[in-house]
């Protein structure tokens, strides 16, 4: 049993790390109607930008947060801005191959200016394991897993209370409506972009306290897509809640069935949930979101 849930346990702690992501990628298709490939390289340049701010001498964790914060947002409003409101008019697929090059560009800047090389990022909470009972967990784990939690809970109040949570449906499902009903589809965007790049700042830093920081951290867009689309490509929080079940799914084959199956254990639920549930676990139809 202790067994089992260690493996759940540290499911969970990765699928966190999915969660966040996938909620990046999801509060972008809400609002623009399109899928940002580039997450992943954002949620790698904001990790190495929060070493940076980490790494200055006598810079403590409230402040270096909040500096990461204020800097995520300004980076998702910036690339708003330059490469993605240009395109608002033209087709998806232009805009979705902006996004792809967009990561490209991230990705080189990134190794240009800090390298290749794994980087330590400083433990503010120490190493020390915290106990619940049985369960033993460090610091960086407790701290992925709150901010989920916080995130899904900012994300359903948004939603639930927010005229521009409405507007954000509104304009992902059809943008020239929603340019003929007042929405202010360029803030709209920017909103957006701003709210994912702060996904992918709690994602990235998460990441940094539990394991080294280097390059292929850019992977975990590639990983935390299925966690969307297991969801509801669009909904924000069922993104979160599929970062957990995949996570956990994954570690329980690795656990079980052996290690090689744990890379495609999340993608065979995703077939199997999308099978019964074409629109993810908390999908809406095109025409229900009208």
């Amino acid at each position: 049993m202790n067994y089992f849930m260690n493996l759940v346990m540290s499911g969970l702690v990765i699928g966190s790390l999915y969660g966040m992501v996938a909620m990046g990628f999801a509060i972008i298709y809400r609002a623009t109607g399109m899928v940002n490939f580039a997450q992943g390289e954002i949620m790698m340049l904001i990790a190495y930008m929060s070493y940076t701010f980490a790494t200055i001498p006598g810079m403590a964790f409230v402040p270096m947060l909040a500096c990461v914060l204020v800097s995520s947002i300004v980076l998702g409003l910036l690339i708003e801005w330059i490469f993605i409101r240009p395109m608002l008019g033209e087709s998806m697929f232009s805009r979705v191959m902006v996004t792809i090059g967009l990561a490209v560009v991230i990705r080189s800047v990134v190794i240009l200016i800090w390298g290749v090389e794994p980087a330590a990022f400083p433990r503010p909470f120490g190493n020390a394991v915290i106990r619940f009972g049985e369960l033993a967990l460090y610091p960086g784990q407790i701290f992925a897993l709150v901010s989920l939690a916080v995130l899904s809970l900012a994300m359903w109040l948004f939603f639930r209370r927010s005229r521009v949570g409405i507007a954000m449906r509104a304009t992902s499902n059809n943008e020239t409506t929603a340019l003929l009903m007042g929405i202010n589809v360029k803030r709209i965007s920017a909103i957006a972009w701003a709210i994912s790049a702060v996904f992918a700042a709690f994602s990235g830093l998460s990441f940094c306290l539990m394991f080294s920081l280097e390059p292929e951290i850019s992977q975990m867009g590639l990983r935390g897509f299925p966690a969307t689309i297991l969801g509801g490509l669009d909904s924000v929080v069922g993104g979160a809640f599929g970062g957990l079940v995949i996570g956990v799914v994954e570690n329980l084959a690795g656990g079980y069935l052996g290690r090689g199956l744990k890379e495609i254990a999340g993608f065979v639920l995703i077939i199997i949930v999308l099978m019964v549930k074409p629109y993810g676990l908390f999908g809406q139809r095109e025409i229900e979101r009208v």
